[in-house]
């Protein structure tokens, strides 16, 4: 015989059901808002305005090495760019480096990365090397915005392809330079979101430069801290602390190419991530 439900009972069963939909749904809300913002976190926040053309052939020359562009491109670089992004750095940012004891006995080529959370944080990794020779990998879209497309292949900037035909070119050209000693720098998030506190999912780009030329990576994280003293009386966003890790060679004959790079991605991520707390 069935036990007649009290107006309890229904109620208990009506609440039951109403929080298992809930629940149901929340996940489904979460995991719709986790595979969106993955579908996202590569995609620039800012977008500028990119009024001229410019074309990635074969023949594109992504590092100049002749000797005129040489001289221009370092007295550019140290003799003008270097004195005033250290004070403008200074004064908008107090900018602060930590870790350059990481980096001052290395002795072949290298990649370098970082978190991308600042329209000038190229520059404040440019400060970190100090005279050590540094280039910056960046959007090829960077190369279509007058005046500044010139300005930054003196200051060492390469456009990456958006064309796959280019990227075997563009490879060969980074690959001499790291076996020439040189340090390469990638976003390995790709994208810049300003003032962002946590890290994004990593491409596999830099990762793969390091492995095939069996050079280091050294992570470096952009933290940032409240203004202090009487900078906290005018100063509404944060300043910055960077901060350079100890580099991070893989090692592992036993792995093939792509575990390596997968693994190397992994522990750079993992060591970051680690040192991303803001003060």
């Amino acid at each position: 015989m069935e036990k007649d439900l009290t107006e309890e009972d229904l109620e208990r069963e009506y609440l039951e059901e109403e929080y298992i939909e809930t629940e149901y749904l929340k996940k489904e809300y979460k995991e719709y808002l986790e595979q969106s913002l993955d579908s996202i976190q590569n995609e620039d926040i800012i977008h500028i305005c990119e009024p001229l053309d410019f074309e990635i052939d074969e023949n594109y020359e992504y590092i100049k090495n002749e000797k005129i562009f040489l001289f221009f491109s370092n007295l550019l670089y140290y003799g003008i760019a270097f004195p005033i992004l250290t004070v403008l750095n200074k004064l908008v940012y107090d900018l602060k480096i930590e870790g350059k004891e990481n980096i001052k006995n290395l002795k072949t080529g290298a990649i370098s990365v970082s978190n991308h959370v600042l329209i000038l944080d190229c520059s404040m990794v440019g400060l970190a090397f100090g005279l050590k020779k540094l280039y910056f990998t960046t959007r090829e879209g960077s190369f279509k915005i007058p005046f500044v497309r010139k300005l930054i292949k003196l200051l060492r900037a390469i456009p990456i392809p958006t064309k796959v035909t280019n990227k075997v070119h563009f490879t060969k050209a980074l690959d001499k330079e790291i076996q020439n000693g040189r340090i390469i720098h990638f976003y390995p998030e790709q994208a810049l979101w300003p003032y962002y506190e946590k890290l994004r999912n990593f491409k596999n780009g830099a990762f793969n430069f390091a492995i095939r030329n069996d050079v280091p990576v050294i992570p470096m994280v952009i933290t940032f801290r409240n203004p202090r003293g009487v900078r906290k009386l005018f100063k509404k966003k944060k300043d910055v602390t960077l901060k350079i890790l100890e580099p991070i060679k893989y090692i592992n004959d036993e792995d093939n190419s792509k575990d390596s790079v997968e693994k190397l991605k992994e522990q750079v991520y993992e060591t970051m991530k680690n040192n991303m707390y803001n003060e």
